[in-house]
């Protein structure tokens, strides 16, 4: 029970997480490409609830920021002016979860532009472009990891159940994979492909590319379970009751594998969102002005972003949750899965 509860624990935090990224055009103020020239590395704005008068208010409030005297970089707020926030208020249009055309947006201000946390170069709200951004990367890693567990599932059964020369085969080639550095490769097989290519296309080549490299290691543990589950008593009784190949591999053998796959996917999700994220901020994933995790951390690159813009580097920990809840996720799903083989070795199942 306890090992389920925790599981489910993880499974709504992660469920938050991501719905707050796939509703992101409601959450987010503005569009993510739409620029305020005159507001560049602008810092984040604080809600209040009290004045300068020492005034309480109902309603929380921003003050708009002003370049302070002498600089031309550093901003005050203006406290002679508070802007009462707005609830549910109409702005932007986008599309909510892709498809459905929708204005209405969670915050906004009426006056002026709301910026919590701080914009970049172009005066572009950081808050949408990191809710927007989450977007891709996120399902960068999940379409990314459903192509290497797609190609291990493949390889591991088919190792597993005709062995042979295709074993030793497909688990050398394996073992060639596994022992290559995966981020050099990463470099390697992108810098073959075209760099000027348009958002959608250099996409769907990161997917591509990530879900090719990392199919050995779910194929060998995929190819164990299928071995374990071929000398099972009830596998072996369903086959001298004449049960045909396919219809052992898809009623017996197959579900055996289930709890791997998913303990693969809670790993590989976040480490092919860091892939992601590696090569959109070298400037070889998702081009501007599309916003990814990995191109609104590249700005800092340049020393005096790095030194003088610290709100520059909240996208790095919008990540931090996301990484800690797929790994809690996969610590529970390998509690879950020793205690069903303890449960199933008691009953001799």
């Amino acid at each position: 029970m306890r090992v389920r509860r925790v599981l489910t624990r993880w499974l709504v935090t992660l469920g938050v997480l991501h719905g707050i990224v796939g509703f992101a055009g409601f959450f987010a103020p503005y569009d993510p490409v739409e620029q305020d020239r005159k507001s560049p590395y602008l810092p984040p704005m604080r809600f209040h609830l009290i004045d300068g008068q020492g005034h309480f208010h109902a309603r929380p409030f921003v003050y708009a920021l002003k370049l302070r005297e002498g600089s031309f970089d550093r901003y005050v707020e203006n406290t002679t002016e508070p802007q009462p926030v707005r609830f549910f208020m109409k702005g932007a249009r986008y599309r909510l979860l892709g498809f459905l055309p929708c204005r209405r947006h969670l915050f906004g201000l009426e006056n002026t532009r709301i910026y919590l946390l701080g914009t970049d170069a172009y005066g572009r709200d950081q808050l949408s472009r990191l809710l927007f951004g989450g977007q891709v990367s996120l399902l960068a890693g999940l379409l990314g990891a459903g192509i290497t567990l797609s190609i291990g599932l493949c390889i591991g059964a088919v190792a597993g159940s005709f062995g042979g020369w295709r074993d030793s085969l497909l688990m050398r080639l394996a073992e060639l994979f596994m022992a290559l550095p995966w981020l050099y490769v990463l470099f390697a097989i992108r810098a073959f492909l075209p760099l000027a290519v348009s958002p959608l296309r250099a996409f769907f080549l990161i997917i591509t590319v990530i879900g090719i490299v990392g199919w050995a290691r779910p194929a060998r543990l995929v190819r164990g379970v299928v071995l374990s589950a071929k000398e099972r008593d009830f596998v072996r009784a369903a086959r001298g009751f004449g049960a045909t190949h396919g219809y052992l591999f898809r009623r017996h053998i197959l579900p055996e594998t289930s709890s791997v796959l998913l303990t693969q996917a809670a790993i590989l999700i976040p480490q092919y969102v860091l892939a992601e994220m590696t090569l959109s901020f070298l400037g070889l994933g998702v081009p501007e002005p599309v916003p990814s995790w990995g191109n609104l951390l590249s700005s800092l690159q340049q020393y005096s972003v790095l030194v003088s813009y610290w709100w520059i580097y909240l996208p790095a920990l919008a990540m931090v949750p996301f990484f800690l809840g797929y790994l809690g996720l996969a610590s529970s799903l390998q509690e879950r899965g020793a205690a069903y083989k303890i449960e199933s070795r008691i009953w001799g199942i």
